[in-house]
Order: structure tokens, then sequence, then C-alpha cells
């Protein structure tokens, strides 16, 4: 028991270290993105990513985020296999929480190789240690996530942007290795953390223009990813046991 103990506590810290210094790199991250407006026809940015990597403390906040996260991770799964694809899709997902919530897009040129890269990290894994139901379920929760996304966004539906249905992909792949539980709770818990904060502003303010403002859903499955990751399973279990 002393040892599962200890190799939680090692995966949990080993993992928020890991992730915390990846946090550091993500002004770095965000400039490298090509700016959106130097695209034919685009529209003038609002937030340069420039001036949002420089914006000061952005490096310290990113990596204190993203060591807690990496902590809680490291928690849930222990030292497993998962955390060879987990703990470097932290740093990704604050960064691309940062630039959704200033500029409304989640670039395709961290998106799609973020994307590529646990994709290929998830099948070796599950081809070397012979997790053939993790790699399965998890191939098929990234496209039945992103497929029920892309839905969404072809309905128009809740303001959904087709960054969020890039992002469905990822999210559906990590939450799919731990389990089907973690999937629905991960997807439940992004609209839950974005449509109560909405309607409480919603009822408090009496502005009914707000729902016509486009807000960033980005950070939110981001946070639901995390709740299915770490509790996922848990909640499952106790709302279908």
């Amino acid at each position: 028991m002393s040892g599962l103990v200890d190799d939680t506590v090692l995966a949990a810290v080993l993992a928020a270290l890991l992730a915390g210094l990846g946090g550091l790199l993500v002004p770095r991250l965000v400039a490298r993105v090509p700016e959106p407006d130097t695209e034919p026809d685009a529209e003038p940015a609002k937030v340069r990513y420039a001036d949002l990597a420089a914006r000061p403390g952005l490096g310290p906040r990113s990596a204190l985020v993203a060591a807690v996260a990496g902590a809680l991770v490291g928690l849930a799964t222990g030292l497993d296999w998962p955390l060879l694809w987990l703990v470097p899709l932290v740093p990704v997902a604050v960064a691309l929480s940062v630039i959704d919530w200033h500029t409304r897009l989640l670039p395709r040129v961290l998106v799609l190789p973020a994307t590529g890269a646990a994709i290929v990290a998830v099948v070796a894994v599950g081809v070397a240690v012979g997790e053939r139901d993790a790699l399965v379920r998890a191939l098929l929760a990234m496209v039945a996530v992103r497929s029920f996304y892309w839905l969404l966004w072809a309905l128009r539906s809740g303001g959904i942007g087709f960054g969020d249905v890039r992002l469905a992909a990822p999210v559906g792949l990590v939450l799919g290795w731990v389990g089907w539980g973690a999937v629905v709770i991960g997807v439940w818990a992004g609209f839950l953390a974005f449509t109560v904060p909405a309607l409480v502003v919603l009822a408090l303010r009496r502005d009914r223009t707000l729902l016509k403002t486009s807000f960033p859903f980005g950070p939110f499955m981001v946070v639901g990813a995390l709740v299915g990751l770490v509790w996922g399973t848990a909640l499952a279990g106790r709302i279908w046991g």
C-alpha cells in the first residue's frame, strides 16, 4: 500500500514539475503562432499574439496553472503510460486557453500537431503494452467527440467555432483511454463549466444582448477534460453505478 502511495505522489510531483516547466514556455509558444491577419482577406486581429505573449507575468502564471493541472493528472494516473502524452499536452492546453480567452481563436498550428503527437503516442503505447481495448476506445472516443462538436458547429448551436471542433479530437482521445465514463463526464463538465457562470452573469446583468456575444469555449473544454481525467470514472460510477 505504501509503495502505491509513494508511486502516486511521485507521479504527481514529476508531472507537476515537468508540466510547470512546460508552462514557462507558454509565452514563447504563443509568440510563435502566426498572426491571424496575415491570411488573405482576414479581419484585423483584436489581440496580436506577439502582444499577448509579451504580457508581464504570463510565463509564471502559466507555469503555476500547468503545475497544478499536472499534479492532479499525476495523482489520478499514477506512474502509468498516459503521463507520456498528458504531461506534454498540459502546457499546450494552457497556451490554447490563453489564446482563445483573449482572441476567440484556437490556432490549428497548435491544435493539429498536438493532436497528431498524442495519437502517435497513444497508438505506440497501446500496441507496445498490449492495451488494445484502451487504444480502440481512445480512437473511437476521439471520433465520437469530434463528430459531436462538428454537429454542434454545423447547427450553429451555442456559438461553437471550428477551432472547438479541432480541439475536441485530443479531448476525446485522452478521455477515451481512461474510459467511457470519463468521456461523458469530461464533455458534460466542459459545457457545465461554461453554462453556469454564463447564466449567473446573464441573471445579474439582465442584458439579453449577451446572448448574441461570442465567448471563448476552449478554456472550458480544457477544464472539462481535466475533470473527466481526474474524477470522471468515479463520478460516472456514482451516477450510473
